[in-house]
């Protein structure tokens, strides 16, 4: 199984465009996964760059309903004729940021998905795809909360009420033995979503991929180091798991992690591929 990192906030190389954002490219022996689209049309341009043909995917993932992973998807689907897109059902919600100046700002799903409505599977708690994937969003625990989900609004109304994150699922992809987690942002804890996949799965799984939410890209700030150590020792626990972060990590999170995880965690630059 090798996954391609696509898009992400940095890039290792010239050619392979960095923006706040992420999507990943997911090759196992039965499928060619799309696991979200980054925030516009560069996912095209960057995968063209990595050799990583985009018509040929037949799965495609949105892990959430914010532009900085669901901005690409009107592109890749303009260029993909066939593969199917899950994303919850939740996720043509209103959905907003509040701004320094305490104005809401929409960051949901774009517009230009609307003409491509046929394409798209709703998904609710779970769903099993096929034997090698299972969506899951059903999470049962709230632990390590993260403080950077405190300006995210769904509006409601003329309400603003905090997002629940409702329209967030993760993707589990069994192959030959081994098993990976892909859990975009994880904004309702990475802790929280390991601890569902292992109920699901009956053991944690191999290798996860996802940012962790520890930073704020509205206020630049970080977690205190208590909440970001705290995770690291969850990740720990799990002694044959494997990491790959990045995105709204931050750097600051990434380096403390970095101190209790060593070479069990790494950082997923846009143009990068693991092996699992």
């Amino acid at each position: 199984m090798k996954i391609t990192t696509l898009l992400e906030n940095t890039s290792c190389r010239a050619d392979v465009v960095h923006a706040h954002g992420l999507s990943q490219y997911v090759e196992t022996n039965a499928h060619k996964i799309l696991f979200d689209m980054g925030p516009g049309p560069a996912v095209l341009d960057n995968a063209r760059a990595l050799g990583v043909d985009l018509t040929a995917v037949d799965t495609a993932v949105l892990s959430h309903a914010h532009d900085d992973h669901s901005g690409g998807l009107a592109a890749f689907l303009s260029v993909n004729k066939t593969a199917r897109v899950y994303l919850s059902r939740a996720a043509m919600g209103d959905y907003y940021a509040m701004g320094k100046n305490g104005v809401p700002v929409f960051i949901g799903m774009p517009e230009e998905v609307r003409p491509f409505e046929d394409r798209l599977t709703l998904t609710g708690d779970a769903l099993r795809i096929d034997e090698a994937l299972r969506l899951f969003s059903d999470i049962k625990t709230a632990d390590y909360r993260s403080h950077a989900n405190d300006k995210l609004k769904e509006k409601q109304g003329e309400d603003y009420p905090m997002d629940t994150f409702r329209h967030e699922q993760n993707l589990l992809i069994c192959e030959d033995g081994k098993t990976v987690l892909l859990a975009g942002c994880s904004h309702r804890g990475i802790v929280n979503i390991l601890r569902r996949a292992e109920e699901l799965l009956g053991r944690s799984p191999d290798a996860v991929f996802a940012g962790f939410h520890l930073y704020s890209p509205g206020t630049g700030e970080t977690e205190p180091r208590e909440l970001v150590e705290s995770v690291g020792r969850e990740l720990l626990a799990r002694e044959h798991t494997v990491y790959y972060t990045g995105h709204c990590t931050g750097q600051d999170a990434f380096a403390i992690l970095k101190e209790l995880l060593g070479d069990r965690l790494h950082y997923m630059t846009g143009g990068t591929t693991a092996e699992i």
